[in-house]
């Protein structure tokens, strides 16, 4: 079949318009995740804090398409894993305490910092307050109450990055502590013990830091004086969100959420009371924060998709109940 001149102008100008319209209406295009990345590895120190974000990101991870997987792993073993690529976030680095840590990794490209998650902490000794009103109010307070204390600083799990800090002010003599025992054990553990040496007015030194209900569970007082070893204004400290090599090359849409999602002091202290006090499960916490808080998420996906590329925010809005 022939076309005449006229019908073929015609035919021209509807294949035009049918471009134009598809490019018009063609969902807007999306960086997408590597296979792999549907899976995302984390880490949880047995921290109640750590606990709380990981559950913020799985309900909204998950809304999106994506599995999280969490493994309690201590925090020399957490950041070898995203050196060799076996984990892929961490959303507890905590600075400056975890500095040695980090600032290795950091310069030869193994890890990755995203961004700061959390600002305007504290985390240094504290002891409850009929201990600082019996005069320790200060490291160099310590050492002259030294029977009173049993000679010992309460504390996390071993291997972490406190009981670095704690043990080289031991060897070292600093504040006059020569001799004195690290009693290592978890975040439970040692306020156990606080919950029971308050029980009996027995005098207990040992690390805090907020967020946590810790703060509202037991009257507490911050030391002064521990500027060399946790920091200036009572160790006040942030929290940073760090991935494995190659995570953002690799999981461009995780990565931007990632980049999105910070939260406040007031968050994780609801939610981990939720958690430590009403014995919540820690995602079942967290979706009923997100669900009471409807605007806190939205931030967090502009801009992201589904695993394969759908509307984010719609998904995770669906998942909210919205």
């Amino acid at each position: 079949m022939t076309l005449k001149p006229k019908a073929v102008l015609a035919l021209a100008a509807a294949t035009a318009l049918s471009t134009i319209a598809s490019v018009s209406f063609a969902p807007a295009a999306f960086a997408a995740d590597a296979p792999a990345c549907k899976t995302v590895r984390m880490s949880d120190p047995g921290w109640t804090d750590i606990t709380s974000t990981n559950a913020l990101f799985g309900v909204v991870a998950e809304a999106l398409g994506y599995e999280q997987k969490v493994n309690t792993l201590a925090v020399p073993v957490t950041f070898e894993g995203l050196k060799i690529g076996e984990l892929d976030v961490f959303l507890g680095n905590w600075m400056p305490v975890q500095a040695r840590f980090v600032e290795p990794l950091v310069a030869s490209g193994d890890m990755v910092v995203v961004k700061k998650n959390l600002d305007g902490i504290r985390f240094t000794l504290a002891v409850p307050k009929y201990v600082a009103d019996g005069g320790v109010k200060d490291f160099k307070d310590l050492a002259a109450h030294a029977d009173k204390f049993g000679s010992k600083i309460y504390s996390i799990e071993a291997g972490s990055a406190v009981n670095q800090t704690l043990t080289k002010m031991v060897e070292q003599g600093d504040h006059g502590l020569k001799g004195w025992d690290i009693v290592e054990s978890s975040e439970q553990g040692m306020l156990g013990q606080v919950k029971r040496s308050e029980g009996r007015d027995e005098w207990i030194v040992f690390p805090a830091w907020e967020p946590h209900p810790m703060n509202t569970n037991h009257e507490l007082v911050y030391l002064t004086g521990g500027d060399a070893e946790f920091g200036p204004n009572f160790g006040s400290s942030s929290v940073h969100t760090v991935t494995r090599k190659g995570f953002a090359e690799d999981c461009p849409n995780l990565n931007k959420l990632l980049t999105q999602m910070t939260f406040t002091v007031d968050m994780e202290n609801e939610i981990m009371g939720e958690i430590l006090d009403g014995g919540t499960d820690p995602k079942k916490a967290a979706l009923a924060y997100l669900k009471a808080h409807p605007d806190v998420a939205t931030p967090w996906v502009a801009g992201v998709t589904t695993f394969d590329g759908g509307d984010g925010e719609a998904a995770v809005k669906a998942a909210l109940g919205g």
